[in-house]
Parts: C-alpha cells; sequence; structure tokens
C-alpha cells in the first residue's frame, strides 16, 4: 500500500489525494511551495491550509492585498487570492513530510505544464530551495546560475523574475531564520517587480539581490 493510501486509511476525513493549485486563475505571481503537510494540506485539499507555515504566508498576502482574507481554514471557505496563485513542487503529502528527489523529479512535469499556461505570471516566489530547484527544472534552466538565497532575484527574461524567500515553515519561524518583517519584505518586492500596488515595507538592497539572466 502507497502511502498516500495508508494516510488514506488512517484518517479518512482527509483530503489524502494530490492537492491542487489555489488562487487567481492569471496570477501575476506565483508563489512555489514544498509539498503538501500531513496534517495540513493533506487534511484540508488547499495549500498551506490547516498547518502553521500557512498561518504567517496568508497573513502575509492579505497584508499585501493578495489575499481576501488572513486566515485559510478549509477548500471551501470564502478566501481568495488576487493576482496570486500558489503552486506545489510535490503534489502529494510525502512521508516525513520530506519529499525524495524522485518524488520531485515524478510531479514536476505537473508544474511544467502549470508553468507553460500561466502566461500573465511576472513573479515566482520560491519558498526554499526545493521549491526554487523545482521552478528551475520546470523551467528548463540550470541550477548552477540561478543559486538559492533569502531575498535573491533572478531575472529569468525580460518580464519574469524568480524571488527567493526562505520557508514559511514552523522551523524557519521558530528559529528566528525567518521573521514575518522578512517575509513581509519579500512579499512586497514581489508585488513591486510584478508591477502591483505595494503595501508593506520593501526590502534594503543588498549584497544577496541578483540579476541573473538566462
Amino acid at each position: 500500500m502507497s502511502f498516500r493510501a495508508r494516510s488514506r486509511a488512517a484518517h479518512p476525513d482527509y483530503w489524502a489525494r494530490p492537492v491542487p493549485s489555489f488562487g487567481a486563475t492569471a496570477p501575476r505571481i506565483v508563489i512555489v511551495g514544498l509539498a503538501p503537510g500531513m496534517h495540513g494540506a493533506n487534511r484540508t485539499g488547499r495549500p498551506f491550509t490547516g498547518d502553521h507555515a500557512g498561518i504567517l504566508l496568508y497573513r502575509t498576502l492579505h497584508e499585501a492585498g493578495l489575499a481576501s482574507a488572513p486566515v485559510s481554514v478549509s477548500a471551501d471557505d470564502a478566501l481568495a487570492l488576487v493576482n496570486a496563485r500558489i503552486v506545489n513542487a510535490v503534489k502529494c503529502v510525502p512521508p516525513q513530510n520530506r519529499p525524495l528527489p524522485a518524488e520531485i523529479r515524478s510531479c514536476n512535469a505537473y508544474l511544467a505544464a502549470e508553468v507553460r499556461e500561466l502566461s500573465a505570471v511576472r513573479v515566482y516566489l520560491a519558498l526554499g530551495r526545493v521549491a526554487h530547484d523545482a521552478l528551475l527544472m520546470a523551467r528548463g534552466l540550470t541550477r548552477a546560475r540561478y543559486r538559492f538565497g533569502h531575498g535573491r532575484e533572478h531575472r529569468l527574461d525580460g518580464a519574469q523574475y524568480l524571488l527567493d524567500s526562505y520557508h514559511c515553515s514552523r522551523y524557519n519561524t521558530s528559529t528566528g531564520r525567518l521573521t514575518a518583517q522578512m517575509f513581509r519584505d519579500v512579499v512586497a518586492r514581489a508585488c513591486e517587480l510584478a508591477g502591483l500596488p505595494v503595501r508593506a515595507a520593501l526590502p534594503t538592497a543588498g549584497p544577496g539581490a541578483s540579476a541573473s539572466a538566462p
């Protein structure tokens, strides 16, 4: 029995299937996450809904004018994303919440197909190195030319950017590796690069910025 099937058997009230992307159909910003959490999106059927990481994510998106509400409760609540969409590098919950390289590669075709269809995108906001690498794979770009770093900007072509952030996981926020202000700043920068109104403080330009070209 597969891990997903065991999850469904152990928790018959959980979604326990591939979690679809969520948000605007023609977004300016695409937020790339890692994978559904066992008791988060695997339970609710909506990315970053029901787990700790979603608390900071949706609150910050709401503050930036990208979400209609600050809290995502369930897949059928009234929350909507504006000019933004959330996708995951891996569609199904992985064992121990840690996807293996083979699982990331297997799911990448779905990410690549969605990326091709989202023609209005101006900014990809990668939450963590795995999401960063998965987006590059989906775009057919090499990792060596686009190094991950919090707040780092990569110009993919004349109109699109990849912007990096540490993942808004419980570990990163509880250790102070990622603070609420750091995340507000990177989301504000994503809005600026996407040509959207900026409602939060912008980050200070520093050595982490990069304008990589394809």
